[in-house]
């Protein structure tokens, strides 16, 4: 059983893949089943309806070109479900496709991730509890960074997770818990600084039956280390946790499902977790590894 549950499409503002070039390419590959994750970021971005009207931007952020603009917002809801509906018809012989969001969650926009929740709740199989941003302020940008200490910074981000964890429960897994490490001009810095924080978040997340993910976008990142890292992820075997997705985070076809023989030799002999999850109407299944 071979399923990436982290793929984006021409639905998030950062990608520009059409939906069946992914699922084309995951039936390719051998894919049994994919799960569409698209980028929900309240905070920084607006509703594809919302009447103020939304910013365009070009795929790397920054107003380049016409042709490369796309809408400064989040997913076109309706036709983002449509769409992935239409495509669980045509190709459902071939491969089983789920419906997701990566939701990119601060404490400050968490009632409208509820809201969200709420109205489609029956199109949703997984969804992706993400931290993009705090404050409003991207880590890309370095923007979140600046003017603060590696351990502050550090600390301030952890904080944020865990405090969104205690209020928003309507997620399926956490994605690349340590994202802030991909874009640490400073450096790595020291799991065992942060331990008994990420320890909180993984208690949590397992008090909850929640998840992790392993994020295969690091290889292509050139980290040193998985993301999250092989310290999580065994911090969250070793406290008792079992949900574990495999993720590609692929927002073109060149990175759908990769580099996952490593991480699921990674996952099944270093961290000694034998099964993985698959997700519908936001319930787990587990498979062997």
């Amino acid at each position: 059983m071979k399923a990436d549950y982290h793929i984006h499409t021409e639905f998030s503002d950062d990608s520009v893949e059409l939906m069946e070039n992914q699922i084309e390419r995951g039936i390719e590959l051998g894919l049994d089943e994919l799960c569409f994750t698209d980028h929900v970021d309240y905070g920084i971005k607006r509703d594809f309806d919302d009447p103020r009207g939304i910013e365009y931007r070009g795929g790397d952020g920054i107003n380049s070109s016409e042709e490369t603009l796309k809408p400064f917002a989040n997913v076109n809801y309706p036709e983002y479900f449509s769409k992935i509906k239409k495509m669980q018809e045509k190709y459902g012989t071939r491969i089983k496709i789920k419906s997701g969001l990566e939701s990119g969650i601060q404490t400050h926009t968490i009632p409208d991730y509820e809201k969200l929740f709420d109205k489609y709740s029956e199109d949703i199989d997984f969804i992706l509890l993400s931290m993009h941003q705090v404050g409003d302020k991207e880590f890309w940008t370095q923007d979140f960074q600046r003017g603060k200490s590696q351990k502050e910074y550090n600390e301030e981000y952890y904080d944020e997770i865990y405090k969104v964890q205690q209020t928003f429960k309507n997620y399926s897994v956490l994605a690349h818990l340590d994202l802030l490490s991909r874009y640490d001009q400073a450096g790595v810095y020291p799991f065992d600084k942060v331990k008994d924080k990420i320890a909180a978040i993984l208690e949590l997340a397992i008090k909850d039956d929640k998840g992790i993910e392993i994020n295969t976008s690091s290889w292509h990142y050139g980290l040193v280390d998985t993301q999250p890292s092989k310290q999580i992820l065994k911090l969250y075997k070793d406290l008792g946790g079992k949900i574990i997705t495999f993720g590609s985070d692929a927002h073109s076809t060149k990175y759908l499902a990769d580099h996952f023989e490593d991480a699921r030799k990674i996952i099944r002999d270093e961290i000694g977790i034998r099964e993985f999850c698959t997700f519908e109407r936001m319930v787990p299944t587990f498979h062997l590894i």
